[in-house]
């Protein structure tokens, strides 16, 4: 008879920190020194929420 797999299996690799989905983008330096600029004067505590704070506003939006 074949054993049972235990339920609680430590998964390998790096534990999950959250629930959306990844998007990678690439970066110029340039444009990475802008929008930490931007984060700094505006109080996001990240790059990341800087990002999704930018996108949020273009696509609210209503220009051209």
């Amino acid at each position: 008879m074949k054993k049972s797999i235990p339920v609680n299996v430590k998964r390998r690799g790096r534990p999950a920190t959250g629930q959306d989905p990844v998007s990678a983008v690439r970066l110029p330096a340039n444009l990475t020194d802008e929008i930490d600029e931007w984060a700094s004067k505006h109080g996001a505590e990240s790059r990341s929420e800087a990002i999704r704070r930018l996108v949020e506003l273009g696509l609210k939006s209503k220009g051209k």
